[in-house]
C-alpha cells in the first residue's frame, strides 16, 4: 500500500500548481481522500477532503475558492488544483486516505489510514 504525492515546486504568488497523489495497493474510490500541509514549525493543517461515496468536498476556509480536490475518473489518483497561490500556502503537502464515513473526522490528521510522503510547495513573492 502506497500513496505518492508529486507536483510540488516553486511558484510565484498568484500562480498555480496541480498536485497529484497516486495510490497503489488499494482502491481510492473506497476511501475518503484528503490533502494536508505542514509549514515549518507548525502542526499538520487540513486543506481539503473528498469523502467516500459522496460528491461533497471539504476545504479549510483559507483555501476555499482557490483550491479544488478531485479524483481521477479512471486512474487511482487524487488531485489538488491550487490557484491564486499565496505566500502562506508554502508548506509540505501530504495526501492521505481514510476508511471513515464520519465527515467531521476528515479534518483530523490522525484519523487517516494511509499517508503519503509529502511534496514541497514554495510560493515566492
Amino acid at each position: 500500500v502506497q500513496l505518492q504525492a508529486s507536483g510540488g515546486g516553486l511558484v510565484q504568488a498568484g500562480g498555480s500548481l496541480k498536485l497529484s497523489c497516486a495510490a497503489s495497493g488499494f482502491a481510492t474510490r473506497r476511501y475518503a481522500v484528503a490533502w494536508f500541509r505542514r509549514a515549518p514549525g507548525k502542526e499538520y493543517e487540513f486543506v481539503a477532503a473528498h469523502p467516500r461515496n459522496s460528491y461533497n468536498t471539504l476545504y479549510v476556509d483559507s483555501v476555499k475558492g482557490r483550491f479544488t480536490i478531485s479524483r481521477g475518473n479512471t486512474e487511482n489518483t487524487v488531485y489538488l488544483q491550487m490557484n491564486s497561490l499565496k505566500l502562506e500556502d508554502t508548506a509540505v503537502y501530504y495526501c492521505a486516505a481514510s476508511s471513515t464515513i464520519i465527515l467531521s473526522s476528515l479534518r483530523n490528521w490522525s484519523m487517516y489510514t494511509y499517508y503519503g510522503l509529502g511534496t514541497q510547495v514554495t510560493v515566492s513573492s
